[in-house]
């Protein structure tokens, strides 16, 4: 992402007096109480949400659950399997009273006043094919090829074109899109659908309404691009995915003003856990923070309550997968300079230490953090970077002024779907995270009994190792544009190499 433009991160707008604790569906082994008390705090703030955590596995104890209402808080769900417990208050002083319970270890709200804000990890607006593009491509396509696949550059880069020979992917594999929402009614993205378990988790709360997991018409077509460009059905319409064969699940996380909030991002981890998700994508930084500094006390419980949630997940068998980021920043740096936080109140420019302000989930433990290449396989111009945090790369886009791809394909970006049976372009490393998702999709599909740690390993050593472009000059004035540090076997540019779909299924 180019700063300031941020990563899809958007928060929920609680209007003060409105509950969020409406009757929802419960996930498995969790537990939800609403406290219906009057608080005996004084509630003169606008209503937040807060993460409290806990010690898990043994639901919340007695004492911490009347402090909370004498807080001035009420429950709205407790993930008692990772001590999670999502509550609203309207009391200022609700994170410092409750940080002073025993039984505590630590307590943050998850935003500031809301305002309208995007954090997933694209680059501009999608940029829709009309009906004479769609035709022409469709005319350039060869046997076996879906109308729009001459346009996919990103596909032959990964050798996903000929992966798809030998196989699309299991059925029993699933991958969710913890996003904006998905359009299962797509053409492209029906075939393979998992309603089972697909949910929307804005409020912190599984919601399983049918069709809640959709994005709305003013929505983000983020999160239906994305799955996409994993599952998209090889079914002579659209696109192809890179991994034609296997489900994909929508689990909604991003509400209507575009805000990824922590008790959503925590439901999405949990829910996918909980219905057995092979692999998530992950594509959008958790707001308010661009970066979570554990040194701040509410930061702190964000990283906290997210990196509970994603380790629970991998012990279910889930593969964490993530985007770095669009802004050109070193992740390994010294220091960042952050001008986007907190995007739901008033940024400032506050320059923070990597080693200790997380961008999350992108830099947790266990998470595989993706950078975005463009068509001529070099770096995207826009994506982040840095030797130890980049796991591995995988085609984003770039501007085709940058890195032009060979004909037919005549765009620099990414195709996918878009919502209403549209397709469209989109870049960031939003698009580079879906391709690596569906290769290690599609070695789950070769190693159905494997778990999550050998996933990981298998992703990392099947990619082509790719040395560092050096010297970074993207735009070609003469001045060096990112410092790539490593060997060519792992680096900060491309980490341990260019995700391999062939690889993916014969090795």
């Amino acid at each position: 992402m180019t700063a300031p433009k941020p990563r899809f991160r958007r928060a929920l707008a609680i209007p003060a007096g409105t509950a969020l604790a409406a009757a929802l569906a419960f996930l498995p082994n969790v537990t939800a109480s609403a406290a219906e008390a009057t608080p005996a705090a004084t509630a003169d703030g606008p209503l937040l949400s807060y993460v409290v955590n806990v010690r898990p596995g043994n639901g919340v104890s007695a004492q911490v659950q009347k402090a909370i209402a004498q807080a001035g808080g009420s429950v709205v769900i407790a993930y008692d399997q990772i001590g999670v417990v999502v509550v609203h208050s309207a009391s200022p002083d609700f994170a410092r009273r409750i940080r002073t319970v025993r039984g505590v270890d630590s307590a943050g709200a998850t935003r500031n006043a809301p305002l309208p804000a995007q954090s997933t990890t694209d680059v501009g607006t999608p940029k829709a094919l009309d009906a004479e593009q769609v035709a022409e491509a469709g005319a350039k396509a060869t046997a076996g090829q879906d109308p729009l696949e001459p346009l996919q550059w990103d596909l032959p880069a990964i050798k996903a074109d000929k992966a798809h020979e030998k196989t699309l992917g299991s059925p029993d594999v699933t991958v969710a899109v913890i996003d904006t929402g998905v359009d299962d009614t797509h053409p492209d993205i029906a075939p393979n659908f998992d309603r089972a378990a697909s949910a929307n988790c804005v409020s912190g709360k599984p919601d399983t309404t049918d069709g809640a997991w959709r994005p709305s018409a003013s929505e983000s077509p983020h999160g239906t691009h994305v799955a996409g460009e994993i599952a998209g059905a090889k079914n002579g319409v659209g696109i192809t995915g890179v991994a034609p064969g296997v489900k994909v699940a929508g689990i909604k996380v991003a509400d209507p003003n575009g805000y990824f909030y922590t008790e959503a991002v925590v439901c999405g981890f949990v829910w996918a856990a909980e219905h057995h998700v092979d692999v998530t994508n992950n594509s959008y930084y958790t707001d308010p923070w661009y970066f979570n500094c554990t040194t701040d006390p509410d930061q702190k419980a964000l990283v906290d309550a997210i990196t509970r949630a994603s380790r629970y997940a991998e012990k279910k068998g889930t593969v964490n997968v993530a985007a770095a980021g669009n802004e050109n920043y070193d992740l390994a740096a010294e220091s960042i300079t952050d001008p986007v936080s907190p995007n739901d109140g008033t940024p400032s420019d506050r320059v923070i230490d990597p080693r200790t302000c997380y961008d999350i989930p992108t830099q947790l433990p266990g998470v595989v953090t993706v950078a975005a290449t463009g068509a001529k396989g070099l770096k995207s111009s826009f994506s982040n970077y840095g030797l130890g945090v980049i796991d591995i790369a995988a085609p984003g886009g770039d501007s085709t002024a940058y890195q032009k791809p060979e004909p037919p394909a005549t765009s620099g970006l990414v195709l996918g779907p878009l919502p209403g049976g549209k397709w469209g372009y989109m870049a960031g490393t939003s698009m580079a995270t879906p391709h690596v998702v569906g290769v290690a999709a599609l070695i789950k599909s070769t190693h159905p009994h494997a778990p999550a740690s050998l996933v990981k390993a298998l992703l990392y050593a099947e990619a082509d190792a790719t040395p560092c472009t050096d010297p970074y000059d993207i735009n070609g004035d003469g001045k060096v544009d990112a410092v790539c540090e490593g060997a060519k076997n792992y680096n900060g540019f491309y980490g341990f190499g260019t995700a391999d779909a062939l690889a993916a299924v014969t090795e």
